[in-house]
Formats: structure tokens, sequence, C-alpha cells
């Protein structure tokens, strides 16, 4: 009897050791797995964690294999990159200041006919030749003679296709838009310096075709990033570390990097409340860190789908007599530039320093609500420029004057998209399984349908059109052929 208790204490015993020893390595597991979500060295261990803790819905939309070296999916995710460990991106980035300088640069030229000229508007053999016959008719003709004198009186810039105006330096997107005083602008002295504002949260490609299309118009780009997504949830700063392991050394000394490292109170409930800060942010912290600012420098709010042409900046650079704000015309497409949209996307985007101050309040936000008018500090503005302020768009429905490309990103990107919007624009597709399956993603930018069911009427487009997309992209355009081609149509790689 003694040795039966006996065995039964010792089985006790054992269980209890076995149960003690299973909450133990439990204990380990669960310090491992904490550490391994704090550890940023892993860019897809994070996604996924993220994945399953944060976003609450299955991973398996996505077929991402545990071996990143042969994930191919990953290979295609927007190109997003390894990040290092924390210990070697800790930099001030975010705190440097910028400081505008003048442009220097000679866009314009006297000529020997006491014409000023367009350098990039003129045609200079036409001009040329028109010098060359001047002075063959001075060496024949007494100067004295009144017809000759109002005949080099009246010598002007021969300008080129495109290019309109005494000083051909009028571009076509401002000739043919409704700016009501284009007939009276004039060349400054000295070039505006140009500030071009924008969010960015995965749009590397498109942020690539905007610094190639403005690098020598912007004088700087602010650019914000959040180790947030605007519906609130973690993510890796990708912008920062591009940056920082040379991605954008063309263009690093024209970009003040902008890091938002908060999400607003209220922003998951309202996602509006998310969407707007993101720009309030971004103005008044980069603003504050720029020095050197004058009263008539330009102020540009795009988001980072939105990509202006060049000339119609460079025409707000370069002259004056231009009221404001300015809007834009954008040529409209969805998934890549093969899906044009009927009509253009006129956004409010540009004002002086000025007015961005003194009607805005240094809040990009309210520049595109269009509400200026009833703003505290419009009237006493207005009546400070002496000038009555209209606002203008540069292009017109049929002069696109820029491109706004939305939901331009292949598939795995168009994915990132979805469970990174914001939570107040419904539906929030996101919220749907069978909306972030990749097979059904690929199928909407193969016809140009919408989350919503409908397949939209797009008319043809030739990717030898005007305007059809930024010149970056259609000279790399085996790099960029997804958004330049339709991947998925018949007959195509």
């Amino acid at each position: 009897m003694r040795v039966k208790r006996h065995k039964v204490f010792l089985v006790c015993l054992l269980g209890i050791c076995v149960v003690s020893f299973l909450h133990y390595y439990t204990a380990l597991h669960n310090i491992s797995l904490l550490q391994e979500i704090s550890s940023p060295s892993s860019h897809l261990k994070t996604l996924k964690m993220l994945r399953g803790f944060l976003w609450n819905f299955p991973t398996d939309d996505i077929p991402f294999k545990q071996d990143r070296q042969k994930s191919s999916h990953q290979k295609d995710f927007v190109d997003l990159p390894d990040l290092p460990d924390a210990k070697q991106v800790v930099t001030n980035l975010h705190k440097q200041i910028f400081e505008l300088r003048d442009d220097s640069t000679p866009f314009f030229t006297h000529t020997e006919s006491g014409a000023l000229c367009f350098h990039e508007g003129t045609d200079l053999a036409a001009l040329a030749s028109q010098g060359r016959l001047l002075k063959h008719y001075e060496e024949r003709t007494p100067l004295k003679d009144d017809l000759i004198k109002s005949g080099k009186k009246d010598v002007r810039c021969p300008c080129r296709q495109g290019w309109h105006g005494p000083q051909c330096g009028i571009p076509t997107v401002v000739y043919h838009s409704n700016l009501p005083s284009k007939s009276k602008v004039t060349p400054r002295k000295i070039p505006r310096r140009v500030i071009n504002a924008i969010n960015i949260n995965h749009e590397f490609d498109l942020l690539h075709t905007r610094f190639h299309e403005l690098a020598d118009v912007v004088d700087t780009f602010l650019v914000c990033e959040s180790n947030f997504t605007a519906y609130g949830d973690a993510r890796p700063l990708y912008l920062k570390h591009l940056i920082l392991n040379g991605t954008f050394d063309y263009i690093k000394h024209k970009i003040l990097y902008i890091f938002l490292d908060h999400f607003p109170d209220g922003g998951r409930m309202d996602g509006w409340i998310a969407d707007d800060y993101l720009r309030t942010y971004l103005t008044k912290n980069g603003m504050a860190r720029i020095q050197g600012l004058k009263p008539d420098d330009v102020f540009i709010l795009n988001d980072a789908d939105e990509i202006p042409s060049r000339d119609g900046i460079l025409f707000l650079k370069l002259y004056d007599g231009w009221t404001e704000p300015v809007g834009i015309h954008l040529r409209k497409s969805l998934y890549g530039f093969f899906w044009r949209q009927y009509g253009t996307l006129n956004v409010l985007s540009a004002c002086t320093a000025a007015m961005l101050f003194k009607v805005y309040k240094g809040d990009g936000i309210y520049l595109r609500r269009r509400s200026y008018y009833t703003m505290s500090g419009f009237r006493e503005y207005e009546n400070s420029t002496g000038r009555i302020l209209i606002p203008w768009a540069i292009g017109s429905p049929v002069h696109y004057a820029g491109w706004h490309c939305s939901w331009c990103f292949k598939p795995e990107g168009i994915y990132y998209k979805l469970v990174s919007a914001q939570n107040g624009d419904f539906p929030r597709w996101g919220d749907y399984g069978e909306k972030r399956k990749l097979s059904y993603i690929k199928d909407l930018i193969r016809t140009g349908g919408w989350f919503d069911g409908s397949e939209p009427d797009y008319p043809p487009t030739d990717p030898k059109e005007h305007m059809y997309a930024p010149k970056y992209l259609l000279d790399n355009y085996d790099k960029y052929h997804y958004l330049l081609e339709n991947p998925y149509a018949k007959g195509k790689r």
C-alpha cells in the first residue's frame, strides 16, 4: 500500500515538472515572439505579423513565401527595400534645415535686335537667321531710314511649337488656360523659388517620376513620411531608408524629409481626420524648417499620385502678373496610364508663400478646400496685393497640365493601398476579403473595372499621344511597362 502511494506521488511530481516545463517553454517562446515583432531587421516578417496582429484579417490573400530570397511576390511588392537594423538608420534627417537660394539659371537672353527671348521656347535657328537678315538690311540701308527703324523695333522672338507670347515663355497649358491676365504677364528679373510638398506611402515609382519631371524647376521638395499608415497601423520608414542608401542621391540636395511620428487623435474612428492631418503636418513642419523664404515664392501641395507637368510650374517661377490660388488640370487615369478617364481632375494646388500664411494660416489643407474667400485673412490680403484674387487653373479639360495616376501600382501595391487606406472614404474596399485577392486585383487591372463591380467605358489611348505619360516613364519604358501598357491584356507580357 505504501509502495503504491509512493508511485502515485512520483507520477504527480513528474506531472508537475512537465507542466512547469511547458509553462516555462511557452514563456520563452512568447519572449522570442515579442523580440521578433520589435525587430526591424526583417521586413517580410514585420508585414506578416502586422497583418495578423494589427490588421486582423487573413493573410492568405497574398501567397508570400517564408524565404524572402525566393519570394517573387515580395520582389514585386512595390520594390520595398530590406530595412537595416535601427542603429544603422538613426540620423537627424527629419531635423535638417533647408536654405532657399536664388536661381541663377539664365532662362532669358537679350538678342542683338533688342528682344528678350526665353531660351527654351525660342526657335534659335530662326532667331539667328532673323538677326543675319536684319544685319544685311542695316548694311545696305542707312539706319536713319524710318522704315528700318520701325522694323527693328517690331522684331519679336520666333516661338517654337508649344510656346507663346512676346518672349516665347508662355507654355500652351497657360496660353489656353482661363488666366484672365495672360496677356499682361511679364518675365521676372529673379525667378521665384518653388516648393513642392508631398505625402508618401509607397508610391516610389511615381516619386521618381515627379523628381525627374520637376528637378530643374522645383527648388525644394518637402516629402512627408509617417511610421503609421493612414489607417493607423505601424509601417516601416521606407523612404528614409531609400534616402540613406543612396537611391535618391540625384535629387537628395533638394529633399527636405519630414517625419510624422504619431497618429492623430480620432483618426482611426474618422479617417478624414487622419487624411487632413497629413497635409497639415506636412505644411507646418516643412515650412518651419525653410530659411530664406520670400513672400512671392510658390508653394505647391500635391498628393503622391498628382504629378504637375514641368512647363506650367516653370511659368509660375518665371513670370509676374498671374493671380492666385492656382489649380492644375490633370489627365486622369486608373491602374496605369493605359486606362485614361474622361475629362480632367482640376486640383487647387498652388499659391504664394504670402497667401499660404496670411490667408491659409500656414495650413495646406485649406488650400485644397477651395474656401479661401470665406477665411478671415482673405480680404486683408487681397487689399494688400492691390489686385482682385481670382482662382485659375493651368491647362484646361483638353490641355493636360499634369497627370493623376490613381491606384497605379503592381497588384501587390494595390493590396497594400487597400489595407493602408484611411477609415473614412467608404466603402473601404480593404475591409472585404474578396477584394484583396491578387487574382481579383489583376482582373480589375485587365478590365479597368472598379471594386463595386462596374466596368466604365474608357476612351482609347495610344502611348504615342501627347501627354500620355511623363517623359521619364516613357524614356524608361521597359522598367515601367506595367504603368504604360496593360500587363494583363491579351497578347501582353
